[in-house]
């Protein structure tokens, strides 16, 4: 592999862990209510499973609440079995057109086991972008043996790839810590 390509594979790779991280952080329930709680449940619709948010429009107009309002109201009942098949402890109040999702505060006890969790998932994230950098090591040190890269050269590749770990790793950390932040929050 050449150098650009090495680092550049690299790059996408280790942002995709830092925006996969990023999204399973929007899912984890904090006590306010918001649309990524309920995003990435799957709706069986007309046959298939649908996201959520492909079938109804979803918002949040008070801190403590979120209203669904299916595109088609004849998928109400489906979408309040989704729901409360979903592991986000939500219980759904169906109403003539819409669908109204009360989300309760917080425990402190539960609030720490969901710090936690972030902690947990921003590790995964971390291995993984290391795991990244070890391949693309490889790949620079299998490169300089096929005589693509001089040896300064796959030093050099080697230091920006250190360079993009601690870069994403700082991402991640700084995600983790907002999140830990917001679900402390009372």
């Amino acid at each position: 592999m050449e150098r650009a390509e090495i680092i550049s594979d690299a790059e996408d790779r280790m942002k995709k862990a830092s925006t996969h991280l990023h999204d399973q952080l929007q899912g984890l329930r904090t006590g306010r209510a918001t649309p990524g709680l309920i995003d990435s449940i799957r709706v069986n619709v007309y046959g298939s499973p649908t996201p959520l948010k492909q079938c109804a429009n979803i918002s949040v107009p008070e801190p403590q609440q979120i209203v669904i309002k299916p595109y088609d109201p004849s998928v109400i009942s489906a979408i309040v079995k989704a729901i409360q098949a979903s592991d986000t402890g939500l219980s759904p109040n169906p109403e003539s057109r819409l669908i109204r999702l009360n989300v309760p505060p917080l425990s402190t006890e539960r609030r720490k086991q969901l710090v936690g969790r972030v902690k947990e998932l921003a590790e995964e994230a971390r291995i993984s972008i290391r795991n990244i950098r070890r391949d693309a090591n490889k790949h620079a040190d299998n490169s300089q043996k096929d005589k693509v890269l001089s040896e300064d050269e796959c030093n050099d590749v080697k230091d920006e790839i250190q360079e993009l770990t601690k870069k994403f790793e700082g991402q991640v950390n700084e995600t983790a810590s907002a999140k830990e932040t917001e679900v402390m929050e009372e």
